[in-house]
């Protein structure tokens, strides 16, 4: 169980229900204020819920239990769900990331020691059913989508043939969407993404300022993206989401990073705050290759490619960031994604700033090039903007957009001639 989706939902002014088996976790983020209510009642989590969606309270809540046997019961008593999904680390499927139906944790721990072929036979049987019953709930009406965690895949690689959207193999993808070709793949192709920050004073009052800083190089009516950033960051502090370091995150694109990083080095220099550390996560625009997840929504073929992480990493490193990261897994795991990280520290000099001038644009760019090569029309309209902004300095080649009429027609005609 990860703090961000209980409060992510409150913060939405949703009712979320979160399952998960280990005890400990749930503890920890109760603990932390990012879960309101544990049970392990499944008719107590449903009146609760019910009881807050009548009274319009955005409440978490944490089940105790088993995710299938959640579902499970949800379906038979036709609980109306809106959306559902699952954050399982269906990439280590069969090394511990899923605890199967029937098994406690420690049950399921023994297992993964003792005797591997049952705990995978158990695995795989778990799996078919909580897609039999995804499956039913989405005929009642729920809307599911696949986190990008393997869980589709783990689905399939258990005997499920028919979640293939081709029914034979994975590479035409599934029948239910990934969130990111739903969700994040058209604000990748706008160039928006996690963009981290760390005050590495350790002081809350330097967060603040760094809140502030931030706030002020946000136009809310500029997209709908920004007026959700702006919104965000607001009411950072007041959603009490420091659990340990100073840090914050932020989606944002190319132009908002470049002028937030110029900002908080001026403060720097200014010696109104101490430095920061700038990053962001994996899961960005430019610095991951992975087809069931960040390059899903690249339909030209190329999100199979391994190629643009690579370009990302080099490109951070010759333009100067404090630590550039080349490397595997990263949440959907080893074999399945590229990435190509970085860690940039702001000491307030001027040759920061014209490190985060060259390097900040050339992090994102690279992902929005990309998304505009394979056609997609949200990132060749800021591929053409970033042209006529950046006339004297690097341009992205725009592609030719063919008569679709003459393309179908020239089909025709070569077929009818064989």
């Amino acid at each position: 169980m990860s703090g961000a989706q209980p409060k992510a939902a409150k913060i939405a002014g949703a009712v979320s229900i979160t399952a998960e088996v280990d005890l400990s976790r749930i503890t920890t983020r109760h603990r932390q204020g990012w879960v309101d209510i544990v049970t392990s009642d499944m008719g107590e989590v449903v009146e609760i819920a019910k009881k807050a969606l009548a009274a319009g309270d955005n409440t978490a809540i944490a089940y105790h239990g088993n995710i299938v046997d959640l579902l499970e019961y949800l379906a038979e008593k036709e609980v109306k769900i809106d959306l559902l999904s699952d954050q399982t680390s269906c990439h280590v499927v069969y090394d511990g990331g899923y605890c199967p139906q029937g098994l406690s944790f420690a049950e399921r721990t023994r297992l993964l020691a003792e005797n591997r072929d049952r705990f995978r036979d158990l695995v795989n049987k778990s799996l078919r059913r909580h897609y039999q019953v995804i499956k039913k709930l989405s005929e009642q009406g729920s809307y599911f989508f696949d986190y990008g965690n393997a869980f589709l895949k783990a689905v399939f690689d258990a005997g499920v043939i028919e979640v293939a959207r081709n029914g034979v193999d994975e590479k035409d993808g599934f029948i239910y969407p990934s969130y990111f070709e739903d969700l994040m793949g058209p604000i990748f192709d706008y160039g928006y993404g996690p963009f981290r920050w760390v005050c590495l004073s350790g002081k809350s009052e330097d967060l603040d300022r760094t809140d502030r800083a931030a706030m002020s190089c946000i136009d809310p009516e500029r997209r709908a993206e920004d007026r959700d950033n702006y919104t965000w960051i607001r009411d950072a502090k007041k959603n009490n989401l420091v659990v340990g370091s100073q840090a914050r995150i932020l989606y944002s694109d190319a132009k908002g990073r470049t002028a937030i990083a110029l900002k908080f080095n001026k403060l720097v220099r200014k010696g109104e705050i101490g430095p920061v550390m700038l990053g962001r996560d994996h899961h960005d625009p430019g610095g991951t290759d992975s087809p069931f997840r960040e390059t899903a929504n690249i339909k030209d073929g190329s999100n199979v490619c391994a190629d643009m992480a690579v370009h990302c990493f080099a490109g951070n490193a010759a333009r100067g960031m404090s630590m550039v990261a080349l490397h595997n897994g990263g949440g959907t795991g080893i074999g399945k994604a590229i990435n190509g990280g970085f860690g940039m520290v702001l000491d307030g000099s001027r040759q920061v700033d014209d490190i985060l001038r060259s390097a900040m644009s050339w992090d994102v760019m690279g992902g929005v090039a990309r998304r505009n090569w394979a056609r997609n029309p949200n990132a060749m309209e800021v591929a053409m903007e970033y042209n006529r902004n950046n006339i004297n300095g690097d341009q992205i080649t725009i592609p030719f957009q063919a008569d679709q009429s003459l393309v179908d027609r020239a089909t025709e005609e070569l077929f009818n001639n064989r």
